[in-house]
């Protein structure tokens, strides 16, 4: 039986998707890196290119003041229809180290049916979902929808409350679907129902004036480093649970994970415990998690007999849904300046934006499409699942337009290995995350679609 018309359509539009998916990742959208600062421009250009050639009636590069770069265009509704907003964002995290990854992170390379590359998966491949989706359409979809890429997703959107009030007529909308989530696996299709907030906060501890030799004053007189990793223990207990008072710890009614399924997804060495209590699904979900990610100390082999004077740290802490980030970035605030030993002199700011935690309540019209279409295109029921990510984007557009229906998406899988060394997209999968969103633009727009 020949595929429908639809399906037709997506396949034909699936290799130019993959071609401009692979110009994306070439462009080292970096935006937290000042060095990339054009490069994350130059990304934005390319995507504002891309979507007038899918048919947009008018397309702009949007900045709030000290922001980076963000896409808005439009395809007008057709009459009685609802406007659909597609979210995305081109910017990316930082490679990690070029020379740890098995091809370069900016050249895209295909491997057994995975293509690999920074931003491959996260979001380039959310961007090019939307993208192709508009083209299968020829650029005239059965509902009216908004293009909304983003520019500084990965730093935490510290500039999108503005852009939401400078451009809140332009991004109005009936349904939100953001394409920046992952799914249980590549034949699995989800709809995130939670997602964890996050607090980041740079700790600098002092102890002394100048550096001073570690063997004529070391003993009655401590150094900084050391001052600091006894503050950074008491991040946790001995169990490995999140030690700060305050946070909310919530509960999951999901199944348990496979644990050696989990182990080897994370590429978590042999005889390496997991941490925290609790199902997987909770500690990863529903519970607040805290880790130390940078230390300015000397590298190893730099390193001399002399006490450190100062030494910094950015710490991170993941939110469970229902806590409230102000509240907790005072919580743990509070709690690093009572753990630091010896009378050192300490100060805390905070690092980065906030993202509050946000759930779903994944019921309405919106929603039964989504599960219609996802399952006509996967060939498998769409499960719902939490992220122990964080999208800030999620809650402030939620508070900006509280009657639309957002539902959560992607093309990412276990395997994807998002922020990591040799981030990867399964080809297989965003075939079907295009279909899947094509199928529910229909739905939505009062289409019924069967193959």
């Amino acid at each position: 039986m020949p595929p429908s018309p639809v399906t037709a359509a997506v396949e034909a539009a699936l290799p130019g998707a993959r071609a401009d998916l692979e110009r994306l990742v070439r462009i080292p959208s970096i935006w937290a890196d000042p060095a990339h600062a054009d490069d994350t421009r130059r990304s934005a250009d390319a995507v504002a290119e891309l979507a007038r050639a899918a048919g947009a009636a008018d397309v702009s590069v949007i900045a709030a003041e000290g922001g980076a770069p963000a896409v808005v265009a439009h395809w007008p509704a057709p009459d009685g229809a609802p406007t659909v907003l597609l979210y995305a964002h081109h910017d990316v995290q930082p490679t990690g180290g070029d020379a740890e990854w098995t091809s370069p992170p900016f050249e895209p390379t295909e491997r057994a049916g995975r293509l690999y590359g920074r931003g491959a998966a996260d979001d380039k491949a959310g961007v090019m979902t939307h993208l192709a989706v508009l083209r299968a359409y020829d650029g005239r979809p059965p509902v009216g929808v908004t293009l909304f890429i983003e520019g500084e997703e990965e730093s935490g959107s510290p500039t999108l409350p503005a852009l939401l009030r400078e451009h809140h007529e332009a991004l109005a909308c009936d349904v939100i679907v953001i394409a920046d989530a992952s799914n249980p696996a590549v034949d699995v299709p989800a709809l995130t129902t939670s997602l964890r907030g996050l607090v980041d906060v740079i700790i600098e501890v002092s102890m002394l004036e100048r550096p001073v030799h570690s063997g004529v004053y070391g003993g009655p007189v401590g150094d900084a480093l050391t001052a600091l990793c006894r503050t950074l223990a008491s991040l946790h207990d001995e169990n490995g649970e999140v030690a700060v008072p305050g946070l909310v710890h919530g509960t999951s009614e999901a199944p348990e994970f496979d644990e050696a399924t989990f182990r080897s997804d994370v590429g978590l060495l042999d005889g390496v415990e997991l941490i925290g209590c609790g199902t997987i699904p909770e500690r990863s979900w529903n519970k607040p998690a805290a880790a130390v990610l940078g230390i300015d100390a000397p590298r190893v082999d730099e390193s001399s007999n002399v006490l450190l004077p100062r030494a910094r740290a950015a710490v991170s802490l993941r939110l469970a849904p229902g806590d409230d980030a102000a509240k907790a970035r005072d919580a743990l605030t509070e709690h690093l300046r009572a753990h630091v030993p010896w009378g050192a002199r300490v100060d805390i700011r905070p690092h980065h934006g906030t993202a509050e935690p946000f759930s779903i309540e994944a019921t309405g019209t919106a929603y039964d499409a989504a599960r219609r279409s996802f399952a006509h295109a996967f060939g498998t029921d769409a499960v719902e699942s939490g992220i122990g990510g964080s999208i800030p984007f999620i809650a402030e557009f939620a508070r900006t337009f509280p009657g639309a229906a957002v539902l959560v998406t992607g093309v990412g899988d276990p395997a994807s290995r998002w922020h990591g060394i040799d981030e990867s997209l399964d080809l297989g999968m965003f075939g079907r995350g295009v279909l899947a969103e094509t199928l529910l633009l229909a739905d939505l727009g009062g289409i019924q679609v069967a193959d």
